[in-house]
């Protein structure tokens, strides 16, 4: 029994070394991963040793080197009288390269202890992390919201070369309090964005959507409206701002606000009201049928329209129609930029219609909606939600007055928009609510872009 047992925690010991031994060997060719740009480096030092033994040397005229080769001569003289040299060679050679490797491995190890004292991932897999995703698409994502932040969550894992295009016509909640008490442009959606951009994503979003609950003037606001407002102070303005803050963060990519100009949106409702504001808009619960900004024309950031014109893969929305999207768009630079590339363009649809914006809303409803506010077409395609939500969350949402966007295919054709049908939709099981799945979202449209750049 017991010596059952000896064999058995023998066999469990041999199986755990195998499996530690056969990790740090996979560990150990990663290294060799093509773009890393560390075996040319490997072959340098071993380069350096040896005409640093030279130069030793030639230095003190070979005299103690004499005795030494003499000496090393012999014993390989010795060793392949016993041994072939075709065995002896490679053997000496490999051992030879292992040393190196070893040397060179150990003091990587020392440096990833030392940068990266938690050790919960190994450098060689960052390091391959940070090449792939510094060779991914340039993606532009146009947007604002919860939905363009929940499709920056997804694209981050495809691509570090992402800039995201925020409105800032928000003037409700903590923003807009902001806005109106210390002049500052609306933070709110450049604070979403900066957090589903980061590293520690989701301790950065817990921090950043965390809201004071109690203190004089700090109810309601968010740590990180205040946080971007402060760096405004400081570094100048909201562009720099979010240059600074996303150096602090370790964001991947970048967060631009459409423009530096404080605008305020307008909308003539069907009943012939004029609503002022953009939260108002929306609680004004009519029919909108025109949308514009004041001051009109406002001047785009010259670093969003450079980012549009290198961009390989243009993204417009998720996000409320009226109030998140379109009033990027509303800056003339910006939609005349998207309308002169023939790079992949496409639309995100909403999965709902929205109450007090797109009631009754089809998708060729959301697609003409933004060709009449910007006067052309600016992409060439539109993803949609193939699935309805459930009864649970149809029936939810029916007493809010919101409906899923029907795909009227015949309408969308007729406007000359290709049509991406796919399920990219997840359910909070608690609340019922709909959102974009960020990481199937991201998929679908990053395997949709390798389809069009393929043909």
């Amino acid at each position: 029994m017991s010596i059952g047992l000896f064999k058995q925690a023998l066999h469990a010991l041999n199986l755990e070394s195998r499996g530690r031994t056969q990790t740090r060997v996979g560990q150990w060719f990663k290294w060799l991963s093509p773009g890393l740009f560390v075996k040319r480096w490997l072959l340098l030092s071993a380069g350096g040793v040896l005409l640093t033994s030279l130069g030793l040397a030639i230095w003190i005229k070979l005299t103690p080197i004499f005795y030494l080769i003499q000496l090393t001569q012999s014993v390989l003289e010795y060793l392949a009288a016993i041994v072939p040299n075709y065995i002896s060679g490679p053997l000496v050679l490999g051992c030879g390269l292992l040393l190196i490797f070893w040397g060179q491995t150990r003091t990587v190890g020392s440096i990833t202890k030392a940068l990266m004292p938690a050790g919960d991932e190994e450098l060689v897999d960052l390091l391959l992390t940070h090449r792939k995703l510094h060779r991914g698409p340039k993606i532009v994502a146009i947007g604002g919201g919860t939905g363009l932040s929940s499709l920056l969550r997804g694209l981050k894992k495809y691509s570090a070369n992402i800039t995201a295009v925020v409105t800032v016509a928000d003037d409700g909640g903590s923003s807009g309090r902001l806005r109106r008490e210390i002049g500052v442009l609306p933070p709110g959606d450049i604070r979403n964005c900066l957090a589903a951009l980061a590293d520690e994503e989701k301790l950065l979003t817990e921090l950043f959507q965390y809201r004071f609950r109690a203190g004089k003037g700090l109810i309601g606001h968010s740590f990180g409206n205040l946080f971007l407002t402060a760096m405004s102070d400081i570094a100048g303005d909201l562009e720099q701002a979010i240059a600074a803050s996303s150096k602090v963060l370790a964001v991947r990519g970048e967060v631009l606000p459409a423009t530096l100009t404080d605008v305020n949106l307008w909308a003539e409702l069907s009943d012939g009201r004029r609503i002022e504001g953009e939260s108002s808009i929306t609680e004004a619960g009519g029919s909108i049928v025109k949308i514009g900004c004041t001051p009109a024309n406002p001047p785009a950031l010259p670093r969003v329209v450079r980012a549009i014109r290198e961009a390989d893969f243009i993204i417009i929305g998720p996000g409320s129609l009226y109030t998140s999207v379109i009033p990027n768009l509303l800056v003339p630079e910006i939609a005349e930029a998207i309308a002169s590339r023939k790079v992949p363009r496409i639309y995100v649809c909403n999965i709902m219609t929205q109450a007090g914006e797109t009631e009754g809303y089809t998708v060729s409803d959301h697609i003409q909606a933004i060709d009449k506010a910007c006067g052309r077409a600016l992409f060439s395609a539109v993803l949609v939600q193939r699935k309805v939500p459930t009864a649970q969350a149809l029936i939810r949402y029916a007493q809010e007055k919101s409906y899923p966007v029907f795909l009227d295919r015949e309408a969308v054709g007729l406007l000359g928009r290709r049509i991406v049908v796919a399920n990219v939709m997840e359910q909070d099981k608690e609340t019922g609510y709909v959102r974009h799945d960020p990481h199937e979202l991201a998929r679908v449209l990053l395997r949709w872009y390798s389809r069009v750049q393929g043909l």
